[in-house]
């Protein structure tokens, strides 16, 4: 049984390495903006609102996620329904929202814990760890959801792979 385990962990491990060293960087870039933006708020001018502050820096370093997502992470599941799209994603983001500014909530209100660094820690430690489990699933299953070979054939376009990106050199695609 551990052997059947292991096997099919290795086997969704290797599937899906590309998108999670992918969200991974996307999400590590969206930290230190995050990170950067909550500490100026909360040693600054919000000082006394440590949960809004965490609202406010989750907010911009979402934006900042929706097109590192949108345009290289998930490219190859975009749709054509950008409006739904980012709907969801929105969505899904307020949920994240929601589990950072909680544990806000739980380390300032409920466990007393009132200095800056608690208030890093429970929302940019603790709430982001367990808010990035969340939206990667989110993503993947309810975000992401399109096919790009429907899309790109549709409207005749070749999808970049990462090394056409990084090399520049772009195979030729005849369409039939």
């Amino acid at each position: 049984m551990i052997t059947r385990l292991y096997t099919a962990l290795r086997d969704l491990a290797l599937k899906l390495w590309r998108e999670v060293a992918k969200f991974g960087v996307v999400g590590g870039v969206a930290f230190l903006i995050d990170s950067a933006i909550f500490l100026w708020l909360i040693s600054g001018p919000m000082d006394d609102s440590h949960v809004k502050s965490k609202a406010i820096a989750v907010a911009v370093a979402t934006l900042f996620s929706w097109v590192g997502n949108r345009y290289w992470t998930f490219r190859h599941r975009r749709t054509k329904t950008r409006a739904r799209e980012l709907i969801m994603f929105v969505l899904m983001n307020l949920i994240g929202l929601g589990i950072q500014s909680g544990c806000v909530v739980v380390s300032y209100y409920l466990l007393g814990l009132t200095s800056t660094t608690a208030s890093f820690v429970s929302g940019s430690i603790v709430g982001m760890g367990l808010a990035m489990v969340f939206r990667f699933i989110a993503y993947k299953h309810w975000v992401f959801t399109g096919d790009a070979e429907g899309a790109s054939e549709e409207q005749g376009l070749h999808m970049l792979s990462d090394r056409e990106l990084v090399t520049g050199e772009v195979e030729q695609v005849q369409k039939d």
